[in-house]
């Protein structure tokens, strides 16, 4: 909880919580009451039951690893947003098919990072990217500029140093250059494409 209100209060407007993580409803009610303007929701959500918990508590997206179709299907019609993780080509259409307005493809380092995002935006640049799994900071303006929409940097921002000492200082110090550098990066993209 302290880690996330750190990088809150320290210009992040995004924040996913992981489902794994101890209380993870509570923290995530607790989180919604204290920053409404910030946009918050759980990832590694593997099924239908938690995903329902997850926006009564107040999510307003989900990210799962993979497509969990009954997850997909139960938000459909509501303002949640749901991001399926994908790999493949074929993936990525499919979850679009079925009516997912965004995907991550994950785990986007493993699969060539920056320059996968490249070659896999080219043939869907109608399908809003997240990349997500090994991204930088200082990565985040490439991953945009070659056609990602956002960044996952749970890695970056609550690095395992920062964590394990309670380092809520340095958690606020990257969440703050996260969010600089990424502002920046988003604005540079839409100069080039007006």
């Amino acid at each position: 909880m302290e880690a996330a209100c750190a990088a809150l209060r320290a210009g992040i407007s995004v924040l996913e919580i992981v489902v794994s993580t101890p209380s993870v409803f509570e923290v995530l009610q607790q989180l919604v009451r204290d920053y409404p303007a910030a946009v918050l929701g759980v990832g590694t959500v593997l099924n239908a039951k938690d995903a329902q918990i997850a926006i009564s508590a107040g999510a307003r997206f989900l990210m799962s690893p993979a497509m969990v179709k009954g997850i997909l299907a139960d938000t459909l019609a509501s303002e949640v947003l749901y991001i399926p993780g994908v790999m493949t080509p074929t993936e990525i259409l499919s979850a679009y098919d079925a009516g997912a307005k965004i995907v991550k493809v994950y785990p986007v380092s493993a699969l060539g990072g920056i320059s996968y995002i490249s070659a896999i935006q080219k043939p869907f640049p109608h399908i809003p990217m997240v990349a997500s799994q090994g991204v930088t900071i200082e990565s985040t303006g490439e991953y945009i500029a070659h056609g990602a929409s956002a960044v996952v940097l749970s890695e970056a921002i609550f690095n395992k140093e920062a964590m394990s000492r309670c380092n809520f200082d340095l958690i606020s110090q990257l969440a703050l250059k996260a969010s600089l550098l990424g502002n920046e990066a988003v604005k540079q993209k839409r100069r080039c494409t007006r």
